[in-house]
């Protein structure tokens, strides 16, 4: 950006006007913010060809997903921190680079160990991406609709990224090559790395006099690891293991020291009267418990498409196109529009009942193929409830913050929905594997009995198919209720009201 562009820019925002350039602004956070969502799940198509290319054991492979949700989700308060010490725009665009070049190096990968550890690189910058981008947003737009408008395209992108990365990772896994899965972001980062220098703010830091808060980096992304790792080795482990208790009960103790210790000093890594507002601890708990419900949606439907009915990456990537499309109704052409008019949640309740209705009907599905009569119109009702929520809930979550603690805010949001994805993954496919052991078992001694003591191998294969679908129907009607569950915390706690024309906040503090 040339220095006449800085002073105009530095003018427009010193006399209250909005940045003349903020849509296009818009656009690369939001390239940048699909880069790190989709990054989650793309590579999960792709990792079956990676594990054979690397000679990785089943036991090692999970480490693959492990080491980027360790380091994104236990870094994220961090990296929302260090956006507000060192400026947001220089954040962001230090994030872009290093995800740019950790994705080089993952595709690059000559070993499992160099794969785990470009991975683990990748989480670490997008821990100081997500946080910058959405805080970003949240300065850019100050007036009420348009932050609206721009909170719409924000939610659709961070709900729909998932459904985009299971599309994109079958593409590429199907007609490229695994590799290219993490090659891909170097181009996106690129671009989103010269929009943000010519039509992103350089804002300053507040750091000041201000000190990074060493120990409580160190107890809260501790305490946040530890919990992300407890629930992520729950899923091949058990929750009654001695290591996932160990990790969670230590986890747990070392967040209430670090809520203690936030208490205490002078310069916190969360200021803790960010989470006592009541609208915005709604907000974070509403985001959190909407997403443990949607990532176990994501899950079981993968398995179902691709195990059960037997699609291919690629179909089975296309088969989540509605819920995408969906998501971006909801939130660009419901929430966006409405948000400006009603309490955020008149949007939230409905939204979360909604995708309750969606995961419910799933409860019926069986394992003959239903995917006209079941996964779609679910799809649908999932995606527009989703689309109600999302984009709400960040509004929400960020207004009427200080801009000293905007990155900080933003990570809390990010948190929610990592922390939320990491429990919501290990708990419901416990639940799900239970189940599914359970069915099994009783019914292959029952028509084995029937048989006489010789079952087929085709009748063996079609109870153990019917005991896989019943744990997923199972464990979906769990997170139905925890769907539930959400909008009875969103319908309690956040009583905000709509934002009045030219306001940025609908929270009140």
């Amino acid at each position: 950006m040339s220095q006449s562009q800085s002073r105009t820019q530095g003018r427009t925002e010193a006399a209250g006007e909005p940045d003349p350039r903020r849509w296009w602004g818009l656009v690369v956070i939001a390239l940048a913010q699909l880069m790190v969502v989709l990054d989650a799940t793309i590579v999960n198509i792709a990792l079956p060809s990676a594990q054979r290319e690397l000679h990785m054991s089943d036991a090692n492979r999970q480490w693959v997903i492990t080491a980027y949700t360790l380091a994104f989700g236990g870094l994220l308060l961090l990296g929302g921190r260090i956006a507000d010490l060192v400026g947001r725009k220089r954040a962001f665009v230090t994030g872009l680079v290093g995800f740019a070049v950790a994705s080089a190096l993952g595709g690059a990968a000559t070993g499992q160990g160099m794969l785990f550890g470009a991975r683990a690189l990748q989480g670490a910058f997008g821990a100081l991406l997500a946080p910058a981008a959405l805080s970003l947003l949240t300065t850019t737009f100050t007036d009420g609709k348009e932050r609206g408008k721009a909170f719409g395209i924000y939610g659709a992108i961070a709900g729909g990224g998932s459904a985009i990365g299971l599309i994109a990772g079958g593409l590429l896994t199907e007609y490229l090559d695994w590799r290219w899965c993490l090659y891909v972001n170097v181009p996106i980062a690129l671009i989103a790395i010269a929009g943000a220098w010519v039509f992103l703010h350089d804002r300053r830091g507040h750091g000041g006099a201000a000190r990074l808060d060493v120990p409580g980096v160190l107890l809260g992304c501790g305490g946040l690891v530890a919990i992300v790792y407890g629930c992520s080795e729950a899923q091949p482990r058990g929750w009654n293991d001695g290591l996932v208790l160990g990790m969670l009960v230590s986890g747990a103790a070392l967040l209430v020291v670090f809520a203690w210790w936030q208490s205490r000093v002078r310069y916190p890594l969360l200021p803790l009267h960010i989470v006592r507002n009541r609208n915005r601890a709604g907000a974070f708990l509403t985001m959190a418990l909407a997403v443990i419900a949607m990532f176990g949606m994501f899950l079981f439907m993968t398995y179902y498409l691709q195990v059960v009915l037997g699609y291919s990456p690629v179909k089975t990537g296309m088969a989540f196109l509605p819920i995408t499309a969906a998501i971006i109704v909801g939130s660009t052409q419901i929430s966006a529009r409405l948000l400006h008019h009603i309490p955020p949640r008149v949007l939230m309740v409905p939204g979360a009942v909604l995708a309750a209705a969606g995961l419910a009907w799933l409860t019926t599905l069986t394992a003959e193929p239903a995917y006209v009569s079941h996964v779609l119109p679910s799809e649908i009702l999932v995606g527009l409830g989703m689309g109600l929520i999302f984009m709400p809930v960040m509004a929400t979550a960020t207004a009427g913050v200080a801009p000293q603690d905007s990155g900080v805010t933003s990570a809390t949001v990010n948190t929610a929905q990592q922390v939320g994805g990491s429990i919501g993954t290990a708990l419901l496919n416990t639940i799900a594997t239970s189940a599914s052991a359970t069915y099994i078992g009783s019914h292959l001694a029952s028509a084995a009995r029937e048989a006489g003591g010789r079952l087929t191998p085709a009748a063996r294969d079609g109870v153990v198919k019917d005991g896989v679908v019943h744990g997923f129907t199972v464990a979906i009607g769990w997170g139905a209720g925890i769907m539930l569950l959400a909008a009875v915390v969103a319908g309690v706690l956040v009583n905000g009201k709509a934002p009045k024309h030219g306001e940025g906040q609908g929270a009140p503090q």
